[in-house]
């Protein structure tokens, strides 16, 4: 049964009188379904509601009665209208829905659809062991149907869309004559002709799909052309071999993300099982791409991402940006003849922002450092398929499976995001100290700065705790005498232990602890990025509304480099403060300049600070 949208809307506004934190999933508004939610995308309609479709059901993902709903909202998704089926749950699955408005007013939804009711196909022993799956939502025709009134209502045929034949078609176990495939990425269009992106694939298996690539399916008159059956496609690239990953990656290359530059070359962000995203350009519509290779920032670093949805967006004002997850999340081995998939670890998502710049290729995207967008409290949790919107703001859409959410993005984070490449703003919000004063000698102390309470007693009666989810920053610069390890930098601790340490640590790192006096947590830097007698900029980062710590050295966040997952680690969210004694005891010799903030500083503010230099 449906649930109720204003049981959903109360609780999201009871989370939300308890934690101040918009980056927090539950502070969001709940887009109502009824048990499973899949890609809750949007599309604005002519008669200015918003239409959103979600692949919904009773069950979890996969099972019967899997089947693709809209709603309509009128007031920026605080509230939603009874939701219609766009296929009923008494068919056959129908799954993976993604729309696109005509210039007309006419809505397409483009889905898979099991039209064959095929109820099982050969799967990969030993992953299924008797070599039959029963997994039917990523297979048989891909459809659609349109809209003539903003989405109230659909049509009631759908009409098939021809896939042509690739080579990963003809070697699944069928021979092509029936085809596997799904789509997440949201249709666009370039120069009159519509595309809809599909991710095929070769087989089922360990990771459930054993081989995937992308395409698109191209229409150069949808826009215009009234009778549905008179809409043409073409299947791109030409050829018969997709997207795929970079040369030596694995065999997954799937759920392709597509922008459009200003030059109208076409940029396609895809996940893999190698640790990173990859991408490629296509400079002449699709036709042809270019090399695939591993997503990078603007300094060069490769990202990190495992085998979960990333997404590219192009917004209004020509800038872009870019969902993920930040770590290297690949293959887990625990038996010599059987491997998992590394799908979990999606919680934080992660941001970056791109600018277009020149090359002698075309037009091509800058990414920046990244910055935490939403988190949830159990780290566990798996966010992703979202959506952007934008509409007197910049909206999101998220789902956990269960729960699908839209959240307001801060508007600061995301100029931040962009101005990065430029900015050289000092942040003095929050700044609780500043040493040494202007013309002065780093001194060998400082009275300590009062720092914020991370867990408190709530005042609500039968809430014994609650976390304020505030932050503390350091931010430095300095100059090593020497690579010795366990050189305390910046040091506020009791005799107890109680209170923050920043000191030096093996490899070339850095490390800061923290405790309560109940617990202590640390956590270190990427290792090889400070060299002695060389001036550096240094931002420790303590985030108390996802509890995680984060480093920034020299304008770059570290991410783990080659040596661990992740960058970034998780402190506990019972870490009460970092309050120590009422000295804070600095290292004269090495330091050159010190702010600490009693809030978590962004990614964006780090970088800019390093921009300002000295």
């Amino acid at each position: 049964m449906l649930r109720a949208t204003a049981l959903f809307l109360i609780a999201a506004a009871s989370a939300a009188a308890q934690a101040p934190d918009w980056r927090l999933l539950s502070n969001g508004l709940v887009i109502p379904d009824e048990s499973y939610a899949d890609q809750p995308y949007v599309v604005k309609t002519a008669d200015g509601a918003w239409l959103c479709v979600m692949t919904t059901g009773a069950g979890a993902e996969g099972a019967g009665g899997q089947h693709v709903i809209s709603l309509r909202s009128t007031d920026r998704g605080r509230t939603w209208e009874k939701p219609v089926d766009v296929e009923p749950a008494s068919g056959p699955e129908a799954s993976y829905a993604v729309a696109l408005a005509a210039p007309s007013g006419r809505i397409y939804v483009f889905y898979n659809h099991n039209a064959d009711n095929v109820r099982q196909v050969a799967g990969d022993r030993p992953a299924y062991r008797d070599g039959i799956n029963r997994r039917v939502d990523s297979l048989g025709h891909f459809v659609f149907k349109y809209s003539d009134d903003h989405g109230r209502s659909w049509s009631a045929r759908r009409y098939d869309i021809p896939q042509r034949d690739f080579e990963i078609d003809r070697r699944n176990p069928y021979g092509g004559k029936l085809k596997f495939f799904w789509n997440v990425g949201k249709p666009f269009t370039l120069r009159g002709a519509a595309y809809v992106p599909l991710h095929k694939v070769g087989g089922f298996g360990e990771g459930f799909f054993t081989s995937s690539e992308g395409v698109l399916l191209r229409s150069p008159n949808l826009l215009e052309e009234r009778d549905p059956e008179g809409i043409r496609w073409e299947t791109l690239p030409e050829g018969d071999k997709g997207i795929r990953a970079p040369e030596g990656g694995g065999p997954i290359a799937e759920e392709q993300s597509f922008a459009v530059l200003s030059d109208g070359s076409l940029f396609c962000v895809f996940r893999t099982i190698d640790g990173h995203s990859a991408f490629t350009y296509s400079r002449d519509g699709g036709r042809s791409w270019e090399p695939s290779q591993y997503m990078r920032y603007v300094d060069g670093r490769l990202m990190k991402h495992p085998r979960a949805a990333n997404f590219v967006w192009q917004c209004s004002n020509g800038k872009f940006l870019y969902w993920f997850h930040n770590h290297g999340g690949r293959f887990i081995r625990e038996h010599p003849k059987r491997r998992t998939m590394a799908y979990d670890d999606r919680n934080p998502a992660w941001l970056c922002g791109g600018v277009e710049a020149g090359s002698p290729r075309g037009r091509v995207i800058r990414w920046s450092q990244p910055e935490i967008l939403l988190y949830d409290d159990d780290p566990i949790i798996r966010m992703s398929y979202p959506d952007l919107v934008e509409d007197g703001g910049f909206f999101v859409t998220e789902t956990q499976k269960e729960i699908a959410r839209l959240h307001e993005i801060d508007a600061s984070l995301l100029s931040g995001l962009w101005g990065q490449f430029e900015s050289t703003i000092v942040a003095t919000a929050g700044l609780a100290l500043e040493v040494p004063a202007a013309g002065q000698k780093m001194p060998g102390s400082a009275s300590a700065p009062t720092l914020p309470v991370f867990v408190r007693r709530a005042r609500k009666a039968g809430q014994a705790a609650e976390r304020t989810r505030t932050g503390v920053s350091l931010e430095l610069w300095l100059r090593l005498p020497d690579g010795a390890p366990g050189r305390a930098l910046v040091d506020n601790r009791t005799e107890e232990g109680k209170g923050l340490l920043l000191s030096t640590a093996e490899g070339g790192a850095v490390e800061i602890v923290m405790n309560d006096g109940r617990t202590e947590n640390r956590w270190r830097s990427d290792a090889g990025l400070l060299q002695p007698g060389r001036a550096h900029h240094v931002a420790v980062i303590v985030d108390g509304g996802p509890a995680i710590v984060s480093f920034v050295i020299d304008g770059k966040l570290c991410d783990g480099g080659g040596e661990r997952q992740f960058g970034w680690g998780r402190f506990s969210p019972y870490l009460l403060l970092l309050q120590g004694g009422p000295s804070l005891r600095l290292a004269a010799d090495a330091l050159l300049h010190l702010r600490v903030y009693n809030r978590a500083l962004r990614t964006s503010e780090a970088v800019a600070a390093w921009r300002h230099g000295l």
